[in-house]
């Protein structure tokens, strides 16, 4: 390496232009060969930069956003899931439902895909930079009830609030008490037609009951989710077996 390849490297650095450092000479190659003006070799550098940048803020939003894994929307298999409307999911994958902030909820049983889904649209979101955040409801409702009797849930309340897309995943599979339901209504009240919400549940709602404590309290969240909402109901097999069924078919 030269004397300048050094000194351009160590200005990269001292600049924090990483995103041009392993491609800059490949450039200068391509510049000189294509008879690029200053200008045009510069673009292409400012391009490779921002698009490093771009890749480094989706991968912290990915990160922050605290999926269990990373699943996309084209890697759903479809097919295993025939009366699914594909259709609509490519639609919501466009995410106009985050800019008007509706909700989107998957009901069925497990297996089916539900995390899945909710996963591969939080991806969407990250990518287009929203904010946005993954939990479990039975660790949400945890964390409502610690902050309500620690005096801190206002705060709490707030922290939720302010992101774009708040993923609650597998309500119903633990019983949630009256003072856990009048948590979460407080929560879905407060994001009401101001930030979205995706929900994934085992149970319909016509069998929340199982799963509440307090029946009107139940209601009203059920109210405040589906008004401004895109509802799936998947009630095909377990995603989860699909590879054994095919095998013995």
């Amino acid at each position: 390496m030269n004397e300048i390849n050094k000194n351009i490297e160590s200005h990269l650095k001292y600049l924090k232009l990483s995103g041009i450092m392993p491609v800059y000479e490949e450039l200068s190659l391509k510049a000189t060969k294509s008879k690029l003006q200053y200008e045009e070799y510069l673009l292409l550098l400012l391009e490779e930069e921002i698009k490093r940048k771009q890749d480094t803020s989706v991968k912290s939003k990915i990160i922050s956003a605290k999926f269990p894994f990373v699943k996309t929307i084209e890697e759903f298999d479809f097919s295993f899931q025939p009366d699914f409307k594909e259709k609509e999911i490519i639609r919501l994958s466009g995410l106009g439902f985050i800019e008007n902030k509706e909700n989107v909820i998957f009901l069925g049983p497990p297996g089916v895909g539900k995390t899945h889904l909710a996963i591969g649209l939080g991806i969407k979101a990250c990518i287009q930079k929203y904010r946005v955040i993954f939990i479990s409801a039975a660790k949400l409702l945890e964390d409502l009830l610690i902050s309500s009797k620690n005096g801190t849930l206002v705060n709490k309340l707030l922290m939720y609030s302010r992101f774009n897309l708040l993923i609650i995943d597998e309500l119903g599979y633990m019983p949630i008490v009256k003072e856990q339901a009048n948590l979460l209504f407080q929560l879905i009240s407060m994001r009401y037609e101001k930030g979205s919400i995706i929900l994934t549940s085992n149970y319909n709602f016509d069998d929340w009951s199982k799963v509440f404590d307090d029946n009107i309290v139940a209601s009203a969240i059920i109210d405040r989710l589906v008004h401004h909402s895109s509802l799936f109901y998947i009630n095909g097999s377990s995603y989860r077996i699909k590879d054994k069924i095919r095998k013995k078919s």
